[in-house]
């Protein structure tokens, strides 16, 4: 990112966790719990996975590519805003802040990717139920996972050089608790309107796409469930499609709000709520959804507490 005439630094300098809020320490203490809550979650969650063989199929095996994608996305910008915070370290520099962009914008990309993925996993589970074992292999999985991270990634590193090649002008100030993307667009002197439609475009592509695919997914699963005689088997397939689309409203809904509403539409304080939900609460709840819902997934537990 090249300085400004006014600027005598390269580095940056985040603001943090709504700056003007008075006590934010009690906030800082409850984020601390909820991203020790996420990291403690979906690491069991994975584990679970790994070292029960009643849990190595598919959708498990998709399950826990999305705790690890919720791993990295929660480890992206909650540390440094704790320890910013702690011990008073605002300044960051400007290759630190395209790093942090670049596996921000990698991760939330390729969830949304992977989320629409997983969506076609349960509709060959519930809709072609005799062909499942054949359409959804490990490698099929693996495959879904690699283009996910692909995809994500090449989206993130356009965006990022794009915009960290921006000029600054007279404020190095981030108005926000990591470098994420319109923040860092309000600092430059150049017009970036024309990018910004650009921003919308993105949007379409990693939200409203997607959305419209899992919603079309959903829409052939719930007509054939409703033709299903069995009420077990209805149950069972509402149960783990209710925790799918509960995962993707949490996760798309934030997601459009950063993506398809202009900057100029919403505060700052209003940006980082939403980045709150979208980095913390979500991957905090994701394997709780998950877990809460699945009585494998329960029952895994369960043995594994009995052999300790």
């Amino acid at each position: 990112m090249r300085r400004g005439n006014d600027t005598s630094t390269t580095d940056l300098i985040l603001l943090g966790l709504f700056p003007d809020m008075g006590n934010i320490s009690y906030l800082i203490y409850i984020i601390l719990l909820s991203y020790i809550i996420a990291l403690l979650g979906n690491t069991i969650l994975v584990l679970l996975i790994w070292v029960d063989s009643r849990l190595h199929t598919p959708m498990y095996l998709l399950l826990s590519q999305l705790s690890l994608m919720d791993l990295a996305l929660i480890s992206t910008t909650v540390p440094k805003m704790i320890t910013g915070f702690w011990v008073d370290r605002k300044k960051i520099s400007q290759i630190g802040c395209g790093i942090q962009m670049l596996f921000y914008i990698t991760i939330t990309g390729s969830e949304s990717i992977f989320l629409t993925l997983m969506s076609y996993d349960r509709y060959a589970a519930v809709c072609k139920p005799l062909r499942y074992p054949v359409i959804m292999t490990p490698r099929v999985c693996l495959q879904m996972a690699a283009l996910s991270w692909v995809v994500g990634f090449l989206d993130s590193l356009v965006h990022t050089v794009y915009v960290m090649h921006l000029p600054v002008c007279d404020s190095r100030e981030i108005h926000h608790f990591f470098c994420e993307l319109p923040a860092i667009l309000r600092l430059s002197c150049d017009d970036t309107s024309v990018y910004e439609m650009t921003l919308f475009v993105t949007g379409i592509v990693f939200i409203l796409i997607p959305f419209g695919l899992i919603l079309a997914s959903y829409g052939l699963i719930f007509l054939s469930v409703f033709r299903m005689n069995s009420k077990k088997g209805k149950k069972k397939a509402l149960a783990t499609c209710s925790s799918h689309l509960t995962v993707v409203s949490l996760y798309l809904g934030s997601g459009f709000f950063v993506l398809m509403v202009p900057p100029a539409m919403y505060t700052e304080r209003q940006s980082q709520a939403v980045s709150l939900f979208y980095n913390i609460l979500t991957p905090m709840l994701n394997p709780i959804i998950y877990s809460l819902r699945n009585k494998e997934v329960v029952g895994a537990l369960r043995k594994v507490l009995a052999v300790g």
